[in-house]
Order: structure tokens, then sequence, then C-alpha cells
């Protein structure tokens, strides 16, 4: 057998790594939650994710190009009728990935890949949805206690630091929504140590960890564009 030429593989070659992913992912879209080897558990995740982004889509052709993947229509209806509604609000991190220690035997890292559910609030009814705090007196205060409270809180502000991904100064941390930061547009996946362009073929159905302002900011960090 050939030997690949990059990155790791499972399974004897290509399309048998293709079988194995396709009933990971039928496996996890019927129980919600499976138990796996940690290698299998990280390539399954942007393998399912595309599948349920697929799914939210929701038309026809959206669940034919699911079925040339997972040829159980069962597990086709379930992710489209039943999976694909619960995420609707979520713009990507479908799946989470919990690490369970080692397997007796042969000691390989098994890790616990789920399904996340859980619906998300936006901030606006996070917002509504807080009781109105009674408005309280006002309080004299001495100037010195004054001018010391605002020194503290100068200091605080002066030694906080904009955070950014890590990376560089090209580099950002995802929103607390998991949006883009303005100006960054590439996304970075630390697992696989690949970015992803806008016009790439995984962009949509990949999770971003870290965001490039360019690719020559992720090739200097040491990220390999995915699909070469």
């Amino acid at each position: 057998m050939p030997k690949p030429t990059k990155g790791p593989r499972l399974g004897g070659g290509p399309a048998h790594e293709r079988l194995m992913l396709a009933n990971l992912a039928a496996s996890l879209f019927t129980h919600k939650s499976i138990k796996t080897t940690e290698t299998k558990a990280k390539r399954l995740r942007p393998f399912a994710e595309r599948l349920i982004t697929f799914a939210k889509r929701g038309d026809l052709h959206a669940r034919r190009r699911v079925l040339r993947v997972i040829h159980d229509p069962s597990v086709v209806h379930v992710l489209f009728t039943e999976i694909a509604p619960l995420v609707e609000d979520r713009p990507g991190g479908y799946t989470r990935i919990t690490k369970l220690g080692y397997r007796k035997g042969d000691n390989a890292s098994v890790a616990q890949i789920e399904l996340v559910l859980e619906p998300v609030v936006s901030k606006s009814r996070a917002a509504a949805a807080e009781p109105v705090a009674a408005e309280e007196p006002a309080v004299e205060v001495e100037e010195t206690e004054t001018v010391e409270s605002t020194e503290a809180e100068g200091g605080a502000a002066g030694g906080s630091a904009e955070a950014d991904g890590g990376f560089g100064a090209d580099s950002a941390a995802p929103l607390e929504d998991g949006s883009a930061p303005e100006g960054f547009d590439i996304k970075g996946n630390k697992d696989s140590m690949k970015f992803h362009r806008p016009d790439g073929q995984w962009y949509d159905a990949t999770v971003a960890e870290v965001w490039f302002r360019t690719a020559e900011a992720a090739e200097e960090a040491g990220f390999v564009e995915a699909g070469k």
C-alpha cells in the first residue's frame, strides 16, 4: 500500500477512511454522544459539523448531499428533523470533545464527542430577561477614597491588553458569539494547524478557533492551508 504523502489517515486507505467517518457520524447523530479514540474524534468533528451545516439548509439538494455520505435514510431523517432545528440559531461549534483518559490494553487516548444542543441565548434576550435593579441612594464618599478608587481603576484599565489569538499581531480570538472580529476572515484550526480561506471548500463547516487577518499571517504562525 502506498504511504500517504501528507497528514494522518484512518483505516487502510482514503475510501476506508471515508466509510469509517461516515459510520462514526451516523452513530453520533443517532445517539447524540459516542466514545472513541481522541484521533478519530478530532477527525470526526469537521466531518460531522459539515453535514449538520447541510442539514440546517433543509432543502432537497442538501438532503441528497448528505445521503451521498450517510446511506441510512433514517439517520438522515433524524439529522434534518430533530438535530437541525435545535442548532438553527447556533453559528457553529455543533460538537464538543471531552478527553476521558487512556484505554486499557493499548493505552490509546479515549475521548467523548457529543452534539451541543443547548439553546443559544442572544445578548439582547439575556439583557431583557434580567430584572431591573432598584436605584440605590447616592452615598457621599470622602475625597481621598474617591482619588484612591480612581487610581485603582486606572491601573486596572492600563494593565489589561486587548486579547489576541496567540499567534502574532495579525491573529485574533473569536468573539463571544463565535464570529470573526472586523478585518479578520481567515479561519484557523489549532488541532489540525490548518487555515481556511473564505472561498475554501470547508470554510463554512469549519469552526474557527483563531482568526487571521491574512493568509500570509496564518502561514507565518505555522498553519497550512487546507486542501494543500
